[in-house]
């Protein structure tokens, strides 16, 4: 959401063969918006975001920087779940294909 300046509810599947992240509307469609190539990238938690509401993010964003450089801000539904994802991508980005 952060590139384009608002934020949009989507579902994300992680896959570590190849490893992607994966992106949905969560309307329904079985196919991808798009993907985030995980090989190699960054991934960190983000307490504190500019040009945001304080009360839009709460806290559990986190940031994924692709080998390419690429950023992407997510937001995860609680710090527990920040956490897990952070944890399962970081594996993915070091293990996956």
């Amino acid at each position: 959401g952060h590139r384009r300046k608002n934020w949009k509810v989507r579902k994300f599947v992680l896959r570590d063969d190849p490893a992607y992240l994966h992106y949905y509307d969560p309307a329904g469609g079985e196919e991808p918006l798009g993907a985030i190539h995980l090989r190699g990238c960054v991934v960190t938690a983000v307490e504190d975001m500019p040009d945001t509401k304080k009360y839009d993010v709460d806290n559990i964003l986190f940031e994924i920087i692709t080998a390419n450089e690429i950023h992407y801000y997510l937001q995860a539904a609680s710090s527990t779940e920040r956490t897990e994802w952070i944890k399962a991508i970081q594996t993915v980005a070091r293990t996956g294909k």
